[in-house]
């Protein structure tokens, strides 16, 4: 059986060069975001990726506590596909390795971009919908899709992820955006704690209507 008290968070954050004009916007949200999962109930570890036309490792499986201050530098295109596909695939290969007591109980894959994908070499959306649906309906991984400057909704289906979890957020409202993000995730740790099956609460209508304004 899983660990039911421990979340792993796979955070893909956008640092294409649009991402420049909300850069402080987006590193002081991710530090409101880190210290609101530190105060969750239960144990959760975080890896964080970046990327631009190319994907980075920030760390991994890094203990919440643990996790430093984000340093974004934006640069180059969107090849939005690609990164979801290297994360996904890669996360699903670590936790394969581990002993079934020792993999989460709760596995998140959290998006956040700020535009389209415009530079993707090796996925496509239809694959990347094919993998994101596998590992919902056969694992049980929970996505989050937010994107500023275009219909997240719409985006997000087109990815796999439920209308539900995807938001999209007016540029300048990236702090808000992921402070939301975080709330959600915190409120379904902490029922997971007597539920191992607790959904992610859903956005209200009246949370897009402040974050899309």
């Amino acid at each position: 059986m899983t660990d039911q008290t421990l979340t792993h968070l796979y955070f893909l954050l956008d640092r294409s060069g649009s991402m420049q004009t909300i850069k402080s916007d987006i590193e002081g949200g991710f530090a409101a975001f880190v210290d609101e999962q530190r105060q969750a109930p239960g144990a959760c570890r975080v890896t964080l990726a970046q990327f631009d036309d190319e994907y980075d490792v920030v760390y991994a499986d890094r203990d919440v506590a643990d996790v430093p201050p984000l340093d974004l530098r934006p640069r180059n295109m969107t090849a939005l596909h690609d990164a979801m596909g290297r994360m996904i695939t890669d996360a699903g290969t670590g936790l394969a390795r581990l002993p079934e007591d020792q993999r989460p109980g709760t596995v998140i894959v959290a998006i956040m971009t700020d535009g389209l994908e415009n530079a993707s070499k090796e996925w496509t959306g239809p694959a990347i919908k094919t993998l994101v649906e596998q590992q919902t309906q056969q694992w049980g991984w929970q996505f989050m899709y937010m994107g500023a400057d275009q219909d997240a909704v719409e985006v997000g289906a087109s990815l796999g992820v439920p209308a539900a979890q995807s938001m999209t957020y007016a540029r300048g409202k990236g702090r808000e955006a992921m402070g939301k993000k975080s709330e959600k995730i915190r409120q379904m740790r902490a029922a997971r704690m007597t539920d191992a099956a607790a959904p992610m609460p859903a956005y209200t209508a009246q949370e897009r209507a402040d974050l899309a304004e």
